[in-house]
């Protein structure tokens, strides 16, 4: 039975490695956590880890088989990524792999494309009878709106644009650009950590609320059981295709109780260590899914208004 884990493109995401690991030794499976990264000896995660591999970039077109190839001298069972861009490929290879015993956590094609295409994305939000931004008509635009990329991440390219002043031919005419409304400061930020099983049926949620980010990344934040919790809890129960960790981003007026949907991310988000530690030990029922083939339950039992200080700090690696 191929037993250990491997997660890709770990870069920085140590507090995820330790988790596995730290799930690893509850297990029946005692597993090893392995990490691939293009700089596996700049990168902390892999540093900590049971061992890391080099791999190509994942749009380099041997990528796919020198990840089968690791994880076949390896013993992997359980595949976990953890950035946007190799999601789509691996959603196309997840079969191949699950034939040769490897389990890719990834979500279908169909959900992971609606994820990456923020166009897409609105149109998700509306199957699942959410609440979000206006899409706007980039040919005739109310002011201020919101620009961003349909296809962008950790808020690159993401700008407010507060009259028409302030649009440029670049940014009107760029393809990837889209526009909407602009959601007032009086809206907070919130990121739900939900935990799917392999048939897309929700088995936890953990509404986080954003205090302070840094780079795209929490930095500080709350755990909140409020009434984010119970608007989504009915809304997402079942996610076509989904698997795993699914982050959803929302904006929230926490006066007028309004939520609007922002984003859809189907992997583990740079905040879930605070999720974790509240009790969603999603990293713990990985393994017991997917490698001990064990029924993962429906749980609530996580800590509300736990409170998350990150600070930096540091992995030593002596060079001889």
């Amino acid at each position: 039975m191929k037993n250990n884990i491997l997660i890709t493109s770990a870069g920085r995401r140590v507090e995820l490695v330790h988790a596995f690991m730290h799930a690893s030794t509850l297990s029946k499976v005692q597993a090893k956590v392995y990490c691939t990264d293009i700089s596996p000896e700049l990168s902390p995660a892999c540093q900590v880890s049971d061992g890391a591999f080099k791999v190509p970039r994942v749009s380099d077109e041997g990528y796919v088989d020198v990840l089968l190839k690791i994880c076949e001298e390896n013993n992997i069972g359980l595949v976990v990524p953890t950035i946007d861009t190799e999601l789509a490929i691996l959603s196309k290879i997840r079969r191949s792999f699950f034939d040769k015993g490897i389990e890719v956590v990834v979500s279908d094609e169909e959900l992971v494309a609606s994820c990456r295409d923020k166009r897409k994305t609105a149109d998700l939000f509306d199957s699942l009878e959410i609440d979000q931004p206006a899409i706007l008509d980039r040919e005739n635009l109310s002011f201020p709106c919101f620009c961003k990329p349909y296809d962008g991440s950790c808020s690159i390219g993401a700008i407010p644009i507060f009259s028409a002043a302030d649009l440029t031919k670049d940014i009107i005419e760029n393809p990837r650009n889209m526009f909407m409304e602009l959601v007032p400061k009086s809206f907070s930020e919130y990121t739900i950590d939900a935990y799917y099983t392999k048939d897309g049926f929700l088995k936890c949620l953990v509404p986080r609320k954003r205090l302070e980010v840094r780079a795209g990344e929490v930095s500080k934040g709350v755990t909140r059981k409020n009434f984010v919790y119970d608007y989504l809890l009915s809304k997402v129960q079942r996610l076509k295709g989904a698997r795993g960790c699914v982050t959803f981003q929302f904006f929230v007026n926490e006066d007028a109780k309004s939520v609007k949907g922002l984003e859809i991310n189907p992997r583990f988000g740079g905040g879930y260590p605070l999720a974790h530690d509240s009790g969603a030990t999603f990293t713990d029922w990985l393994i017991k899914e997917y490698l001990e083939k064990e029924e993962i339950y429906f749980n609530d039992n996580w800590e509300s208004d736990l409170l998350m200080l990150r600070y930096d700090a540091k992995v030593l690696i002596r060079e001889n």
